[in-house]
């Protein structure tokens, strides 16, 4: 159905599904797009989607993630547009023969290679060592597999939101900072008619999409989010990564190392950036935080809310980041981290994004529920924001990320089950180099 390029519309979040979104309306031509976000700056200091770097990968065990993640990585490489945001530096992928078949890792590697992608698969241990610059020492890859895939790397994920941002002011997007959104505005019919904001402004609207990331539930509790968008249980994750900050020599004999992703583990790395900063994680069911202020909904707990220890990382996951460092960069793992990150996402039961209308309400969608996997689409995602704006998605892609749709499967692509967050066993910087 063909939309009116006049009528106004406001997003709510200035992070990856809302910037992308709002490029993709100012691309098709709608005229009146304004952008409201917490923040005083942007990126948000504390946004998920301002990070050093992100991975930039297409193997997934859904094909139509990879295929998408194969059309994003097209674009980019387009420097005029992304300047140096993205880096290629392959994605070498590990499963572990010790646990039989990697199912996750396997149909990665199915789906990587028939589309075309450029791989090198790795059966024996010598064989992903060869990967790696012989310069850097490493503990061993027995009983692994894994492949090299080289049509990937990271982006830097501060650096390729804040070029978007700047595209999306060029052609006329309108960004209103330090807008703390609270409420829908309804209309007489109470279908949604814009923004309410905690400051008591206004923002009145013919379309609101509201891209709050993992701000959404505890932000609109009055939608009752929490099977899609669940903060607490299996269905939200947080990740935390650590950082060690390299001399510039040592930083060189690792610049030319690939990412590593282990599915068996969860854990992966990235080589070192332009400031010689190497940032690690663990792609896992990660820690809920219930506020009470918020109903017990799982909130998220970052450096603007908590100055003191919003940064913090649980200390047993230290020791995890440790082990896991360990098993691969030996030289690294002897080295004092630099710093830490809560990094909190908005996460489904399976997985998939949240992109639909809300239901009983067209003038309400809702652009979600990044699962960890989002950012790397940044040059995409909109895409199918606005291709479900006009009625243009694939009924297949509308049922697959409906916001009331069937749950059939669970995210496999991670490993435990979330915790409660306990501040009293938070990292201290004296921690950061002991544990």
């Amino acid at each position: 159905m063909s939309q009116p390029k006049h009528i106004d519309i406001i997003i709510v979040g200035a992070g990856c599904f809302g910037v992308s979104t709002a490029f993709q309306l100012l691309q098709r031509g709608y005229e009146n797009v304004t952008i409201l976000d917490r923040s005083d700056t942007l990126p948000a200091p504390d946004a998920a989607s301002n990070d050093i770097n992100r991975i930039v990968r297409s193997s997934y065990a859904d094909p139509f993630y990879t295929q998408l993640a194969r059309e994003a990585i097209a674009l980019w490489k387009d420097k005029e547009f992304w300047g140096d945001s993205y880096q290629e530096s392959g994605v070498l992928v590990l499963g572990s023969s010790d646990q039989g078949d990697d199912e996750y890792a396997n149909e990665a590697y199915k789906n990587d290679l028939a589309l075309g992608a450029d791989i090198e698969l790795l059966n024996t241990a010598g064989e992903i060592a060869a990967v790696f610059p012989p310069s850097v020492r490493l503990t061993g890859f027995e009983s692994r597999f894994g492949y090299l895939n080289r049509d990937g790397g990271w982006a830097d994920a501060g650096k390729g939101l804040s070029r978007l941002i700047g595209r999306v002011r060029a052609l006329g997007g309108k960004f209103v900072t330090g807008k703390v959104a609270c409420d829908i505005i309804r209309c007489e019919d109470g279908s949604a008619g814009g923004i309410l904001c905690s400051d008591g402004s206004k923002y009145e609207a013919d379309l609101t999409i509201i891209a709050t990331g993992s701000w959404t539930p505890s932000t609109f509790p009055q939608l009752d989010l929490g099977r899609m968008c669940l903060a607490t249980g299996y269905s939200v994750f947080w990740f935390q990564f650590a950082t060690i900050q390299l001399s510039e020599d040592e930083a060189k004999k690792y610049k030319a190392c690939p990412v590593v992703l282990d599915f068996s583990t969860g854990f992966y790395i990235f080589p070192p950036n332009d400031k010689h900063v190497v940032k690690m994680a663990i792609h896992a069911a990660g820690y809920t935080h219930a506020d009470q202020a918020n109903g017990s909904i799982s909130t998220p707990r970052t450096l603007l809310s908590h100055p003191n220890d919003g940064l913090c990382i649980p200390k047993d996951t230290i020791k995890d980041l440790r082990k896991y460092l360990k098993d691969l960069y030996p030289e690294l793992a002897m080295m004092p981290f630099s710093g830490t990150r809560m990094c909190w996402y908005n996460d489904s039961p399976d997985g998939d994004w949240v992109i639909g209308r809300y239901p009983g309400d067209k003038s309400l969608i809702l652009a979600t529920a990044g699962s960890g996997h989002a950012y790397k689409f940044l040059p995409v995602v909109g895409r199918l924001v606005v291709d479900l704006l006009e009625d243009q998605l694939a009924p297949p892609l509308t049922a697959k990320f409906a916001v009331d749709r069937p749950i059939m499967s669970r995210d496999t692509s991670r490993i435990g089950q979330p915790i409660e967050l306990d501040p009293l066993q938070l990292c201290s910087p004296q921690d950061l180099a002991h544990i």
